[in-house]
């Protein structure tokens, strides 16, 4: 495409374009003359708008309601976007499973699946159970692959632009994983590969516990803490895709790793592996003095690495996410923590997704990406409505 001027009669028809296509997807199963008032434009030119995304395949002719089948006469004529028109997926990779949502157009969720893996699995393993549980939730729901307009992925680690893991060690073989071009292989439609603490900190702000809050932070919580930031609303990833790996913060003390904070004697835990941790909660539980004394320790670690980064981006909120949400009395730690160096601290509550966060948000960034092309005009719309 050319360079476009103000006076660009494809730039006219791409803003009106975009003008219906939003009203369509807000307003259910509208009329012409209800496009005409929502959108300001003449009649003439939402019925041209309305012709071209039939020919685009987005927009159908809806059903009349009952009340407008029963009276005499013709009713008029409703539209609605057709979300089934293309299918979007959210993928998350994890240590332990790999997960798949799949949604409509609409972001409205038709089908997911998930399968556990080894945290041993090499990287052709992982994205093997990746595909195969792609090629699952497809079956399932019916979605032909060509169908798909994008794909979103949350994964571990730092990563670059093109989907590039330039550091992930919470996986084998994954530093230096070319994972978007490894992904696209399986797919006609982009790949967007994110951080999985990002793609969670996406999904709070879009579904979950920050839907209310434009200046977020999502602690992704386990034994190397990440977390994801919004900053008026949207995604922080910094100058080169790391922010929030508070998970290194510990390289700034002495003997802090997890290894040393979860270990009941004076040895570290080797291997830090799922039972061993396991069993450090279980026996804290248990009122085991040495276990509470380095479950304290560890909750100590996170409040300081989240602290950190509160102090540094000054949120509204922060959620906390990821498997160390579900200890008990992770919240008022951290709370206690804030009120201590924060002006003004910042409410601080639990992931309302759960599991579903990394994977939930990788749809909405797949979603944003679509609607990028739907809506390529978002400033012009703006200003026009």
């Amino acid at each position: 495409m050319g360079r476009l001027t103000g006076g660009d009669p494809s730039l006219l028809r791409r803003i009106n374009s975009a003008v219906v296509l939003h009203a369509l997807r807000g307003a259910g199963a509208p009329t012409l003359t209800d496009l005409t008032r929502i959108t300001g434009l003449s009649r003439p030119t939402v019925e041209g708008v309305v012709e071209g995304l039939f020919e685009a395949g987005l927009v159908v002719e809806a059903l009349p309601d009952e009340g407008e089948a029963r009276r005499q006469g013709r009713p008029a004529r409703r539209f609605r976007f057709r979300a089934e028109a293309g299918h979007l997926l959210g993928v998350e990779i994890g240590p332990h499973r790999v997960s798949a949502l799949i949604s409509g157009l609409d972001g409205r969720i038709i089908g997911a699946g998930s399968r556990v893996v080894s945290e041993t699995a090499g990287a052709d393993d992982r994205l093997d159970q990746v595909r195969a549980v792609i090629a699952d939730v497809l079956r399932r729901t019916g979605v032909a692959r060509s169908s798909l307009r994008a794909v979103g992925v949350g994964s571990p680690g730092i990563v670059e632009a093109d989907g590039t893991v330039r550091l992930g060690t919470a996986l084998p073989d994954w530093t230096g994983l070319a994972l978007g071009e490894r992904l696209r292989r399986s797919f006609r439609c982009p790949v967007l590969v994110e951080n999985d603490a990002n793609a969670a900190a996406v999904a709070e702000h879009w579904k979950g516990a920050a839907t209310e809050s434009d200046d977020v932070v999502f602690v992704l919580a386990g034994l190397s803490p990440g977390a994801g930031s919004l900053i008026g609303g949207r995604l922080h990833r910094g100058f080169g895709g790391a922010a929030g790996e508070i998970g290194a913060l510990h390289l700034l003390g002495r003997d802090v790793t997890p290894e040393h904070l979860l270990s009941t004697t004076d040895t570290p835990l080797d291997p830090l592996d799922e039972l061993a941790v396991a069993a450090v909660f279980a026996k804290a539980r248990e009122g085991d003095a040495g276990a509470q004394a380095a479950v304290e320790r560890f909750l100590q670690r996170l409040v300081h690495d989240v602290a950190a980064l509160v102090l540094a981006l000054d949120p509204e909120l922060v959620v906390v996410g990821g498997w160390a949400a579900g200890l008990d009395g992770v919240l008022e730690p951290l709370r206690r923590e804030l009120a201590r160096y924060c002006l003004r601290p910042p409410r601080v509550t639990l992931s309302l997704l759960g599991e579903a966060a990394v994977a939930t948000g990788a749809l909405r960034l797949a979603l944003d990406h679509v609607e990028e092309q739907l809506f390529a005009v978002e400033g012009a719309v703006t200003a026009r409505r």
